[in-house]
């Protein structure tokens, strides 16, 4: 098949939470056509998928001949700034070493009763505000934010730069200039944080004495950025997918690994070069072609996952591929899955009569974003009032709550 369908694809209308029909037709590796004509081979199988993200032979360096960049926009930040996702052995290597006992399975559970703390204080918020909310502005962009602000040290109360920084990093924006300039921009202030040691015991401020101020930056702009806009996502769309098959809100079912594979929000896919020749699914890619391997599908596949299309809480799910496979395997995914768990059971206990406020066909979507999301939520919850159990919040407040859910 040729490239003669570009990528990415526009999903249908009625089934906002699937991949686009035009993936799932065609042919498990096949070439499509991106933004600038050229025409990388596009991997849709679980099994394919996961070959080509453990091959060696396959980089993720944007600088080689043949890779298959996003848009301008990535494109041209990419000329400009290296971060850790765009890094082969040996160099990958020695960063994420320096990285990976700071998001430890057991330093992210350590973190968990002050994710608590910042979710119970959002919901406080939203519970006493108008009804209905959205929940992207009151609950789902700050509690990511906050607590990889306090990661890392950076003030939350410069979140709107960073958040702005994010929206045009993150958006299709049709200005590369503009693009480059506001991540720059970031790297001044990080920079500046790093230099004036404001970071104090957040992990840019740990990292000083190994790092130049430069790398520092760098590496702090891809986990503020990445670090708040896929959770917020997650919580999001998740939550959206949750209010639409409110049995399985209700569940007490843990909801995250099922709601990654079902939603997998990274909407324009991992993107790879082959650097020798290779056989992917019995066609052979040659070194210098571009590679986008399609972790929606992949996670949809059958041969995977039983009646994939079919949302369901109590399948197993852990093996599927949202945060990626292989050395490149998502760092922060102890910390995403912390805060989701956290985040959805609590609104699960906290707010049992929650429901969307408007229409699933009202919603919109963001189809043109790196990570595929809703623009807002806007949801609804019944307006009686009692007060928490003892010992299950950290303040006293006064919530919505219905002993009757098992929470």
């Amino acid at each position: 098949m040729t490239g003669s369908e570009t990528f990415p694809m526009a999903r249908a209308a009625g089934c906002p939470f699937a991949p686009a029909p035009g993936l799932t037709a065609r042919p498990p590796v096949s070439r499509v056509r991106l933004w600038d004509g050229s025409e990388p081979w596009l991997i849709t199988r679980y099994a394919d998928v996961r070959a080509v993200l453990a091959d060696p032979r396959v980089s993720v360096d944007v600088a080689q001949p043949g890779f298959p960049h996003t848009n301008a926009v990535s494109k041209a930040r990419d000329a400009r700034m290296k971060t850790l996702m765009q890094m082969d052995p040996p160099e990958h290597t020695v960063q994420r070493r320096m990285l990976a006992s700071e998001f430890t399975v057991r330093k992210m559970a350590a973190l968990r009763p002050r994710i608590q703390e910042l979710v119970d204080d959002l919901l406080d918020g939203m519970l006493a505000g108008p009804n209905p909310a959205d929940l992207v502005e009151a609950f789902a962009m700050p509690l990511p934010s906050l607590v990889i602000c306090e990661l890392l040290g950076v003030p939350y109360a410069d979140r709107d730069f960073f958040q702005g920084v994010a929206r045009t990093l993150v958006m299709d924006d049709p200005d590369p200039a503009r693009a480059v300039a506001a991540s720059e921009e970031l790297n001044a202030y990080l920079e500046d944080l790093v230099g004036t040691n404001s970071a104090g015991a957040g992990l840019l401020g740990k990292l000083a004495p190994a790092m130049a101020p430069r790398e520092i930056a760098v590496l702090g702009q891809l986990l503020l950025v990445a670090g708040h806009d896929t959770t917020a996502a997650m919580i999001a769309l998740g939550t959206a997918v949750l209010l639409t098959h409110p049995e399985q809100f209700h569940d007490s079912a843990d909801p995250v690994e099922e709601l990654l594979r079902y939603l997998s929000i990274t909407h324009t896919e991992a993107r790879r070069v082959a650097l020798a020749d290779l056989e992917i699914g019995g066609q052979v890619i040659r070194a210098g072609e571009g590679i986008i391997a399609v972790k929606s599908t992949a996670n949809r596949d059958p041969l995977a996952f039983p009646d994939p299309d079919r949302f369901d809480l109590h399948r197993s799910a852990r093996h599927h591929v949202a945060f990626g496979y292989g050395r490149h395997l998502c760092l922060g995914a102890p910390l995403a899955r912390a805060e989701l768990q956290v985040a959805y059971s609590t609104l699960r206990r906290r707010v049992p009569t929650l429901a969307l406020a408007v229409p699933l066909d009202r919603l919109e979507f963001k189809e043109n974003a790196i990570f595929y999301s809703v623009r807002e939520l806007p949801v609804t919850w019944a307006s009686t009032l009692t007060t928490l159990p003892p010992g299950s919040s950290t303040k006293n407040r006064r919530t919505p709550h219905d002993s009757s859910v098992n929470g």
